[in-house]
């Protein structure tokens, strides 16, 4: 393997024989038959399914199929292939949406990993030019200065992991909302929307670009339920609110990303 997965229990370096990741203290983890491997020991689970559910995972499939988060997916990927990256890592990849993208626009090695397996297992069935594992971003299970550029879709940043898994002047792209992403939404459960703000540098970066993507669509019900249950904020909608959704029909949205791009600052985090 051209990037080395490391072992979650003992940090020591992975290697592939016949189809089984083994350590040197032969901890040992298999490929499932869809490609993908599981990396996630049992102590670092926060519940028996950690990440996004099956529904969840369903229903963004369904979403993303309709092209409507495309503009994203190919911003992102050109940011990714203008670096001319060696090996990638997109940190909770979900589906493989981006990840795949990004592979298909670059010749590196691209490695895809998240917390769900629901997630990870469709993206592995799909995509064969990424590498994908059930892991932690927090704990993520690759060796020290690993990638040329990270990415992080919608996903929480943890500072010292990115500076670890980041080489020398290595570049992060970041995909976060926009000022007023799905505000029109957010309305039926919020008596005050307040606007999303530029994320700022993880400790270890520095910002080098950042850009507003946005794009108002008109969607029918069934489009917007997906969309809602794709998102943690579907948890406070009632059933008055789907209701209310329902009648109104046809929906315009407010669709807003930020795609920031960092770069690794080495004496930030030695």
């Amino acid at each position: 393997m051209s990037l080395d997965y490391q072992c979650p229990l003992c940090q020591q370096s992975l290697e592939l024989h016949a189809k089984v990741l083994k350590c040197i203290n032969n901890h040992s983890f298999d490929t499932a038959k869809e490609g993908y491997v599981n990396l996630l020991p049992v102590q670092q689970k926060n519940s028996k399914q950690p990440g996004d559910n099956l529904d969840m995972v369903q229903a963004r499939r369904a979403f993303l199929t309709t092209g409507h988060y495309q503009f994203l997916q190919h911003a992102v990927a050109q940011r990714v292939a203008l670096q001319a990256p060696q090996q990638v890592i997109d940190l909770g990849c979900g589906e493989g949406f981006y990840t795949h993208a990004i592979a298909n626009a670059c010749t590196a090695h691209v490695y895809g990993v998240d917390i769900s397996k629901s997630a990870v297992k469709y993206a592995a069935k799909r995509y064969s030019n990424c590498n994908f594992s059930v892991a932690s971003i927090s704990q993520a299970p690759f060796n020290d200065g690993s990638a040329d550029v990270l990415v992080s879709i919608f996903a929480p940043l943890f500072d010292a992991e990115l500076a670890r898994l980041a080489k020398p002047d290595a570049t992060l792209v970041v995909a976060s909302p926009g000022p007023w992403h799905l505000k029109e939404l957010k309305h039926y459960i919020y008596r005050d929307v307040n606007a999303h703000t530029p994320i700022a540098a993880p400790v270890g970066f520095e910002l080098i670009e950042q850009t507003l993507l946005e794009q108002q669509i008109s969607l029918p019900f069934k489009d917007v339920k997906n969309l809602i249950t794709m998102t943690p904020f579907a948890w406070k909608f009632r059933p008055e609110h789907w209701q209310q959704l329902e009648q109104q029909g046809e929906q315009v949205v407010t669709l807003s990303f930020y795609v920031s791009q960092f770069k690794r600052v080495t004496d930030s985090l030695g």
